[in-house]
């Protein structure tokens, strides 16, 4: 057995952060573009009069960065190299998100809205996987380069983590087909060229087939956004929309008819590992600021660090850190070496356990700063209110736990994944 990290990995990662150095933290700082990241960053980045939604200016910087990024060759490191990319894989790309999220706020890693200097576009990698060739041509550049985009429509009004039972329809009528429904929490819709709508089309409720992916334009006929959700983290792009005889061409399939369950298995796969090492990074980031602190914060004439009360909840999350970074690299290199549906067990546990990590590591965080660590002066409360998200989104903790309870009592089968 070998723990060591590929050096090839490691040397990147010194690359990636004398990029940082050299031309993100400039950006950061030029024309109080800093107000994105200190005690003004939620005012900064909220268009409070537009629903909520992610400022312009805030949205026109990120994309600066991306786009230094990728003149950099950073932002393709995971796609192939055919479209610029390294051919960067699964354990890359956990160790990459760990290390950028461990360094803390900044613009070279900002995870309310996913943006990262290597970017998590599972968008792409889904598209050539399952996107026809007349999707790639229209898609793959776009996606590539961060210049186009598509949402995620699955969960619905009233079905979340019942994915299954989903309300949404798409009937055939000749070479079209016809949708209606709704979908909510479809994030970023404001500036997405379509929706990956997710409809039934055979079957019954809780059926793993029967369900098909559409790539639907959201400027269709139908497509309606209905409101902008507002969250405990803002700004918001969380979208509820509805489809009303929205008529799309056969072409507009994406992946095969009846097995979108598919599509959402790999995406929520592929999505949850790197989730779960970002929000380790996050984690160690608010332990390691904590520790620091606590050396040179001196009541009563004496370090915090001298009392038990503080070292041992810190060593507590510090070993739970270290255990789960462990799990994370061997789930990840796992996935690389025999394929992504092969560990979804280990892949749950990572998620689950390191969102509630992270928050407990914030929360921690919190608590040793004082009123300092509550305030908006500290990056915790903000590290907080994401992660909290986390233990919600691509699966809530609790369905990662049943998922971990199918296969450990022997509910599920762990060689077919449901709609795989």
């Amino acid at each position: 057995m070998d723990f060591e990290l590929p050096h090839e990995l490691t040397a990147y990662l010194q690359e990636l952060d004398s990029f940082i150095e050299a031309e993100i933290i400039p950006l950061e700082q030029q024309h109080d573009n800093i107000r994105f990241f200190d005690h003004r960053r939620e005012d900064a980045r909220t268009d409070w009069d537009r629903n909520g939604l992610p400022s312009v200016e805030w949205e026109e910087l990120l994309a600066q960065a991306r786009r230094r990024a990728d003149a950099a060759g950073h932002y393709r490191y995971a796609f192939p190299k055919e479209f610029g990319g390294r051919d960067g894989n699964n354990l890359g790309m956990a160790v990459i998100r760990e290390h950028l999220a461990k360094r803390g706020l900044g613009l070279h890693c900002d995870l309310q809205n996913e943006h990262a200097i290597v970017a998590n576009n599972v968008g792409l990698l889904l598209m050539l996987e399952y996107g026809s060739e007349a999707q790639k041509a229209q898609w793959v550049n776009g996606l590539a380069d961060g210049t186009r985009f598509f949402a995620f429509g699955i969960t619905e009004p009233e079905h979340g983590s019942d994915a299954t039972h989903m309300e949404t329809t798409a009937v055939r009528d000749g070479d079209d087909w016809i949708i209606n429904g709704a979908k909510t929490w479809n994030t970023g819709v404001h500036i997405a060229d379509a929706d990956l709508i997710f409809a039934r089309t055979a079957g019954h409720a809780g059926d793993g087939r029967g369900i098909t992916a559409f790539l639907v334009p959201t400027d269709a006929p139908g497509f309606q956004v209905e409101e902008y959700l507002w969250t405990f983290n803002m700004p918001t792009d969380h979208a509820r929309i509805s489809l009303t005889n929205v008529r799309v061409p056969n072409s507009a399939i994406f992946g095969q008819v009846g097995r979108g369950l598919g599509v959402v298995q790999h995406f929520f796969n592929e999505n949850r590992i790197r989730q779960a090492a970002s929000s380790l990074g996050a984690a160690q980031y608010c332990i390691d600021q904590a520790v620091a602190y606590a050396k040179e914060r001196k009541p009563f004439g004496t370090p915090l660090a001298a009392n038990q009360a503080i070292q041992f909840p810190l060593v507590e999350l510090h070993t739970q850190c270290e255990m789960l970074r462990a799990l994370i690299h061997k789930t990840a290199w796992s996935m690389d070496t025999y394929g992504t549906f092969t560990v979804s067990e280990q892949v749950s546990m990572c998620n689950y356990w390191a969102n509630r990590l992270c928050c407990e590591a914030a929360d921690r965080a919190m608590q040793v700063h004082g009123g300092l660590g509550y305030s908006r002066h500290k990056p915790f409360e903000h590290i907080y209110r994401h992660h909290r998200r986390y233990r919600i989104t691509e699966g809530a903790e609790e369905i990662q736990m049943r998922r971990v309870a199918g296969y450990l009592f022997g509910f599920m089968d762990r060689a077919a994944v449901k709609g795989v």
